[in-house]
């Protein structure tokens, strides 16, 4: 069973997914490990980062695997090499590239076959798992989300400066070439910006029980 969670920033997809992965027992799939996956598949082979046909080439010709909850590329454990500055640093750039999004997309649609999961993102819905038996939109103004983010306390921006970056984050995400940000036809719209955490999740987790 695939649940599919898509939404802008800051809306609390990645909490959500996780508490339904512990309630449910579903694989909590994070899409952007695995391009991460590709930005060390391209630094172990040496290819001009830059080179989008070499990078094509390279990321094309990687082996991933999940075993026991872990990512392995090319038969080995790559967890602990996809938070170096480096792979930091390239992530992005690497995984605008079309094809590679059509070659991570290939991989995540294959380990879906042999597992439960949970995923989310921005396109978890309308491209990657069109055909997830629950289907999930999450939103919520601007002004709450920044204000959430805020809060935390883990960013040091002003609020107005937040506001101004999750604005134009939107822009680029629903403008993408590839992946951008949409709601599916068949997607369960929740408008989070008057919901505690703990309700959106009650909300999702009964559409899930719904289903089964």
């Amino acid at each position: 069973m695939v649940v599919a969670i898509d939404g802008p920033a800051g809306v609390g997809k990645s909490t959500v997914a996780g508490w339904i992965s512990e309630t449910f027992g579903f694989f909590n799939l994070n899409s952007g490990s695995f391009y991460r996956a590709m930005v060390v598949k391209v630094l172990d082979e040496g290819v001009d980062k830059q080179d989008e046909k070499a990078v094509i080439e390279a990321t094309g010709d990687a082996e991933l695997e999940l075993i026991d909850g872990k990512l392995y590329l090319d038969g080995k454990v790559v967890e602990q090499r996809l938070r170096t500055p480096e792979v930091d640093r390239w992530s992005s750039i690497i995984s605008s590239i079309v094809e590679v999004r059509h070659i991570v997309n290939r991989h995540l649609r294959r380990i879906s076959g042999s597992i439960d999961l949970v995923a989310e993102g921005r396109d978890m819905t309308t491209v990657v798992f069109p055909d997830a038996e629950v289907k999930i939109y999450l939103d919520a103004g601007v002004s709450v989300r920044a204000r959430r983010r805020f809060e935390q306390g883990s960013d040091s921006r002003s609020l107005e400066e937040i506001e101004k970056s999750i604005i134009e984050r939107d822009d680029r995400d629903r403008n993408k070439k590839e992946g951008s940000l949409l709601i599916a036809d068949d997607a369960e719209v929740l408008d989070t910006s008057t919901l505690t955490l703990a309700q959106v999740y009650e909300k999702v987790s009964g559409l899930i029980k719904a289903y089964l």
